[in-house]
């Protein structure tokens, strides 16, 4: 029997302020979760949180070198926050990343093991980031995935469009959140 989890990646206080232009985007997403908790899904967010002074962070990744060194971002900063209108609860599984995908530096693939899931429903910011590198990673540990399109976001409206038309299918199920959450 397949169990499912929905994965929240990367909606965390510090990058809707800075990324989300879409007011309905985070609503949307409270909306799965809740569907998702009605199903009976697990709903796991995962947050980019690193150490004070960044040691995870090397001068050789390209994306992360240029990250300023503010405090932001780090354990424990308001940044690193999941934002409130989630509706996340004290109980919720919250796992810490240290890169793109949500396996890289933390605990998920124990978590999800330990839970028996072997069906991933991905959501989150960004579509290019986040997002497509859990995908990548998750259907090389031979999970099911499936992708509400509307659930991602990205930056670049243009990225997100060839990712979820054109590459993400070749991996998953691509629905939308309304669909999904009438399963």
């Amino acid at each position: 029997m397949s169990r499912s989890a929905l994965l929240v990646m990367d909606v965390q206080q510090g990058i809707v302020d800075y990324f989300v232009k879409d007011p309905a985007y985070v609503p949307r997403l409270r909306e799965v979760i809740g569907a998702a908790r009605a199903a009976g899904v697990a709903v796991i967010f995962v947050m980019t949180a690193f150490r004070a002074d960044y040691p995870e962070v090397s001068r050789q990744n390209k994306v992360l070198a240029v990250m300023p060194r503010t405090g932001a971002f780090t354990e424990g900063h308001p940044s690193t926050r999941l934002h409130p209108a989630l509706g996340a609860r004290p109980d919720d599984i919250v796992v810490n990343k240290k890169r793109a995908s949500a396996f890289m530096g933390s605990d998920l693939d124990v978590v999800l093991r330990s839970g028996g899931i072997d069906h991933l429903v991905l959501t989150g910011i960004a579509t290019g980031g986040a997002v497509g590198a859990t995908l990548q990673q998750a259907a090389d540990l031979d999970f099911r995935l499936t992708v509400p399109a509307d659930g991602c976001m990205d930056p670049d409206p243009e990225v997100h469009r060839v990712l979820v038309e054109r590459l993400f299918p070749r991996f998953t199920e691509v629905t939308t959140t309304a669909e999904w959450g009438r399963r």
